[in-house]
C-alpha cells in the first residue's frame, strides 16, 4: 500500500448484493437462517442490568477504578450493546417493526447518549448506498481525513473523539430527517434514565458510563472494528472485511461483517453458518483475527489513514443491476438494506 492523500474512487457496483445471489443459487438452504431470533432480548436486558450494576458498584470509588472498570468492563457491555442496537436495526429481534426500536431504545439506556433510533436512520442508508458519499454516514469527511492525517497522535485523537466526528458527518446527508417522534422520545428516555442515575447513584456513576461509551466506540481496541469493517487495510481494493477472533463471543459475531452485509436478515446467532457453508466464498477474501493488533497497526502505520475508503458518485450503481429478474429470495435476504 501507499500513503493515500484522497478517497478510492470505484466505478463497479458494491459486491454485496452480487455475492449473494451467487451464494443463494449454490447454496439455496441458506435461505432457512433468514428470520428472527426474540431471545436477543435477554442479552439486552442482561446487559443493561450489568452495566447498571457495575455503575451502582463504583459510585463511590476512586477515579482511578471508575476509570479502570469502565475500560476493562463497561466497554466491553456497551459495544455489544451497541451491536444489540444492531440487531433492532435490522429488525432481527421481532416482527413488529415497533417493538424492535422500543428493545433498540432499551439498549441505548446506559450509553447515556441518545443514539439508537438516528443509528437506524443512517445505517440502513449505508447499506443501500455503501460507499455513496452523500448518503453514506460511515465514510468520513474529506476534510475530517485531512484533518486527522496518518499520523499517530491525529488518528488516536479521532479515536477518542469519534462520536463527535460523526455528528459532524450528519449535515451532508440531506436526504435524511434527522427529527422525528421516535427521536424525540430517544431523547426523552435517555434524559430520564441519566437523571435517575444521577439521583439515586451520583455523577461518578455517570461518568462511569459515560466512560464506558467512549472506550466503547473510540480509543481502546474495541475501536479497532470501525476500521475492520470497511477501511482498506491490503493492497487490493476490497471493500469490506471481516473479523474472525475470539473477541467475537463477547460482540455477538458482529465481527462477521461480510457475511452480514451479504445477509443482513439473518440474525447475529447464525452469521458463523454462513461462512460455513459457503467457506469458497468468505476464506478467500482478506480479514481480521485480532481487532488489538489491527488497533496499533492503525495507530502507527502512517499507509493507514481516513482515506482509506473506497467511494462511488453514481448511486444507480449500487443497485441490484446485475440481477436479470426478480429474485423474491435475494430480495428478503437483503430485505433490510432495501428498506430506504
Amino acid at each position: 500500500m501507499t500513503k493515500r492523500t484522497d478517497f478510492v474512487y470505484s466505478q463497479e457496483s458494491e459486491p454485496h448484493r452480487i455475492r449473494t445471489k451467487k451464494i443463494l443459487k449454490e447454496f439455496p438452504h441458506l435461505r432457512q437462517l433468514i428470520g428472527k431470533n426474540p431471545i436477543t432480548i435477554f442479552a439486552i436486558i442482561g446487559l443493561v442490568a450489568f452495566q447498571v450494576v457495575l455503575a451502582w458498584f463504583v459510585r463511590d470509588q476512586s477515579w482511578w477504578i471508575i476509570f479502570g472498570a469502565a475500560y476493562l468492563l463497561g466497554a466491553f457491555a456497551d459495544h455489544a450493546l451497541f451491536v444489540m442496537i444492531h440487531e433492532c436495526t435490522h429488525k432481527l429481534l421481532f416482527k413488529n417493526g415497533n417493538a424492535n426500536r422500543w428493545a433498540s431504545m432499551f439498549s441505548n439506556l446506559p450509553q447515556i447518549l441518545p443514539s439508537a433510533i438516528s443509528f437506524e436512520k443512517y445505517h440502513i442508508k449505508h447499506h443501500s448506498f455503501q460507499g455513496v458519499h452523500e448518503l453514506d454516514a460511515d465514510l468520513p469527511n474529506k476534510w475530517e481525513a485531512k484533518l486527522i492525517g496518518s499520523s499517530f497522535f491525529g488518528k488516536a485523537l479521532w479515536l477518542l473523539f469519534f462520536p463527535i466526528f460523526q455528528i459532524f458527518r450528519l449535515s451532508r446527508l440531506r436526504e435524511i430527517h434527522p427529527i422525528d417522534g421516535w427521536i424525540i422520545t430517544n431523547f426523552v428516555l435517555q434524559a430520564a434514565f441519566t437523571t435517575a442515575i444521577w439521583y439515586f447513584m451520583g455523577w461518578p456513576a455517570v461518568a462511569f458510563l459515560l466512560l464506558s461509551f467512549s472506550f466503547s466506540v473510540g480509543l481502546h481496541p474495541l475501536g479497532a472494528r470501525w476500521i475492520q469493517e470497511h477501511y482498506l487495510t491490503h493492497s487490493d481494493e476490497q471493500e469490506t472485511y471481516s473479523y474472525y477472533g475470539s473477541w467475537n463471543v463477547l460482540a455477538f459475531n458482529v465481527g462477521f461483517h461480510n457475511e452480514h452485509h451479504d445477509f443482513p436478515s439473518i440474525p447475529w446467532n447464525k452469521l458463523p453458518e454462513i461462512r460455513k457453508a459457503a467457506p469458497e466464498y468468505y476464506d478467500t477474501l482478506h480479514y481480521h483475527t485480532s481487532w488489538t493488533k489491527l488497533f496499533f497497526r492503525f495507530l502507527f502505520d502512517r499507509e493507514i489513514s481516513l482515506f482509506n475508503r473506497i467511494l462511488r458518485k453514481d448511486r444507480g450503481r449500487v443497485a441490484l443491476t446485475d440481477v436479470s429478474k426478480p429474485d423474491t429470495d435475494l430480495i428478503k435476504a437483503q430485505e433490510p438494506a432495501a428498506v430506504l
